[in-house]
């Protein structure tokens, strides 16, 4: 079985972990911004969009890191019992077509849906249409192998 494993978000400048599932991110366990002092000072939110329903996500909060993730994993159990790998990959296939819009965009290509034909380009080359973007995506753009 695959453990859950945490990833710094250095982006940020509160303390903020990322939880992963193998290449899935499912949840986040951070410091609360803005929370007053007597109050737990740490949030965690479990689960993951698309791949689940939203009210099947939950969050938490704790006075500390190590509770927050007990309380974490406690949520994930829970969570992960329902989920299917057709749920982890509909996580999957939103991620990498997000990406790849923002490296069209970022390389000035345009989409099949920005032309009068419904063809374009890709940034790799090849050809592309409306009906052909997501197979193309998921075969020459997955992220999964990274």
């Amino acid at each position: 079985m695959v453990a859950l494993t945490c990833r710094r978000d250095r982006e940020v400048h509160k303390e903020c972990w990322h939880v992963y599932f193998g290449d899935v991110r499912v949840g986040t366990i951070s410091i609360k911004s803005g929370a007053p002092s007597d109050v737990d000072q740490w949030g965690w939110f479990c689960g993951f969009y698309p791949g689940s329903h939203p009210r099947e996500c939950t969050t938490g909060s704790a006075p500390d890191f190590e509770h927050a993730r007990a309380d974490f994993e406690a949520a994930w159990r829970i969570f992960s019992a329902k989920r299917t790998e057709a749920d982890y990959q509909a996580w999957r296939d939103n991620r990498d077509l997000t990406a790849w819009r923002y490296a069209m965009w970022d390389t000035g290509m345009k989409m099949p849906t920005q032309t009068q034909d419904g063809t374009a380009r890709c940034f790799c080359g090849a050809a592309i249409t409306i009906a052909s973007v997501e197979g193309h995506v998921r075969t020459a753009h997955s992220m999964r192998a990274h």
